[in-house]
């Protein structure tokens, strides 16, 4: 089972959105998937169609009341796509808690007992290191990090390559890098290409070549309670997202061939920077 925590300690990057549109793409492709949402704003909750506020049992149950995830998580209208869901519950966990000895692994002995349920496991991560982000780094095998290609996003992006070090060190000596993640991206700007030239220097491979357009649909999506790929499968959004899921699994060693419950066609890569390509839908 592999578990990557969606991080970034910038807010602002798209992490839910990445987090949401790439479980439902990995879901699309027949992968069993569960998401983990650990932003008390319930942002991820309500993107897969949950009401936060009516969550009978959350990522709260499981992290301060020992509720097994198995137990606690609710299916969505997605197919092999599970939450495990977040609400304001979670804002005073860290109080809570304080005390607590072993508190940065709650979530990675939670998840032990929950292997083999899912092939994929995506934990959408406040935009903070706070004890919850800290337990996605303990429980994660990899980081999927995304991040506009801007300068104040490399600054976040040596801050949490500092976090990252400190939890080998310690907490989690296996954690690596799953890859980097481009989003909003319009390879019009210039900025935009002297930072992607920057990170593939610097993290080569691990960059991934999809990148995330900015687009219309992605940020329409939210507000229906769905990801993009079943609110508008045709827009490039949606399309990128499901690039992402394949290359993903490739990364995985994990080659995804199978029928694919949406739209066919590649996301956006290095090859396919045109204006065109990045334009609102």
């Amino acid at each position: 089972m592999h578990v990557l925590a969606v991080v970034n300690q910038k807010g602002g990057v798209g992490k839910t959105t990445t987090s949401v549109n790439l479980a439902a793409s990995l879901a699309a492709m027949q992968r069993r998937v569960l998401l983990i949402d650990l932003d008390a704003q319930g942002n991820a909750t309500m993107g897969v169609g949950i009401d936060k506020a009516t969550l009978e049992q959350s990522a709260f149950d499981v992290l301060i009341e020992d509720q097994s995830i198995a137990t606690a998580m609710t299916g969505t209208a997605i197919k092999n796509l599970n939450l495990l869901g977040a609400n304001a519950d979670l804002t005073g966990l860290e109080l809570t808690l304080s005390e607590r000895a072993g508190r940065e692994g709650l979530l990675r002995r939670a998840l032990s007992e929950f292997e083999p349920s899912a092939d994929i496991v995506l934990i959408d991560c406040p935009p903070a290191l706070n004890l919850l982000t800290l337990n996605a780094l303990v429980a994660a095998t990899g980081l999927l990090i995304p991040m506009q290609c801007e300068y104040y996003a490399l600054e976040g992006l040596t801050a949490l390559l500092e976090t990252k070090a400190r939890v080998n060190e310690s907490l989690n000596p296996s954690l690596e890098i799953s890859g980097i993640l481009r989003t909003m991206v319009d390879m019009r700007n210039s900025l935009t290409r002297d930072v992607t030239a920057q990170l593939q220097d610097y993290f080569g491979e691990k960059v991934f070549r999809t990148m995330i357009p900015r687009n219309v649909r992605l940020a329409e999506a939210p507000s229906h309670g769905v990801p993009a790929l079943d609110y508008d499968p045709q827009s490039v959004g949606a399309k990128a997202y499901l690039a992402l899921a394949g290359e993903l699994a490739r990364r995985l060693d994990d080659p995804i061939q199978m029928t694919v419950s949406g739209p066919s066609g590649a996301g956006l890569d290095d090859s396919e920077g045109s204006p065109d390509n990045v334009t609102n839908e």
